[in-house]
């Protein structure tokens, strides 16, 4: 695990305990860790595993994402093998966080089939919508229409659904999945 995702669990972790107000020792206790592994964590030491974050968010009572996820700028590309991995301990098993749900969200997920010509483009959504995207296969467009990024296989963007966007194919037989997320 490099230094970034460390950094980022440690201050996830610090907050959610502030945000509890629970000491070191009753985070750790409640998880089933020792103290000194949770201090470590918060100070950006260790290599923690999937457990043990599940653990500790069970704990602190959010969700594994919670502890994992950066800040989310406005726009947002995970290239293909990019992001916040964490291994599992008891299996040839790794997760790597694309996005974590909105609280009073749904979602609607389509399958896209592109090819070259024109881009698809698309007026606002209702306020609030989000679009995620992952490439499949090919290349793209996509994103805001005054601002789209190339995209490509594994190739993973998130951008708000309720300004002018876009999507094109820059490939024959580009495919990818579109996630709507909407507020209700």
């Amino acid at each position: 695990m490099s230094n970034a995702p460390l950094d980022l669990i440690a201050a996830n972790l610090r907050r959610e305990r502030d945000r509890t107000g629970m000491s070191l020792s009753e985070v750790a206790k409640k998880a089933g860790v020792a103290k000194s592994t949770l201090s470590q964590l918060e100070s950006g030491a260790g290599n923690p595993s999937v457990e043990t974050l599940w653990a500790l968010g069970v704990a602190l009572g959010v969700p594994f994402s919670r502890l994992v996820e950066p800040a989310v700028p406005r726009v947002q590309v995970i290239r293909a093998g990019e992001g916040p991995v964490i291994h599992s301990e008891q299996a040839h098993y790794s997760a790597t966080l694309l996005a974590a749900c909105r609280p009073g969200t749904k979602h609607d997920i389509y399958w896209l089939a592109l090819e070259p010509g024109g881009a698809r483009e698309s007026l606002p959504h209702v306020p609030g919508s989000v679009e995620h995207m992952i490439v499949a296969s090919g290349r793209c467009l996509a994103g805001l229409a005054d601002d789209p990024i190339e995209l490509g296989p594994g190739d993973y963007i998130v951008y708000p659904g309720d300004l002018p966007h876009i999507c094109k194919a820059l490939e024959p037989g580009t495919t990818a999945m579109m996630v709507m997320e909407h507020t209700v």
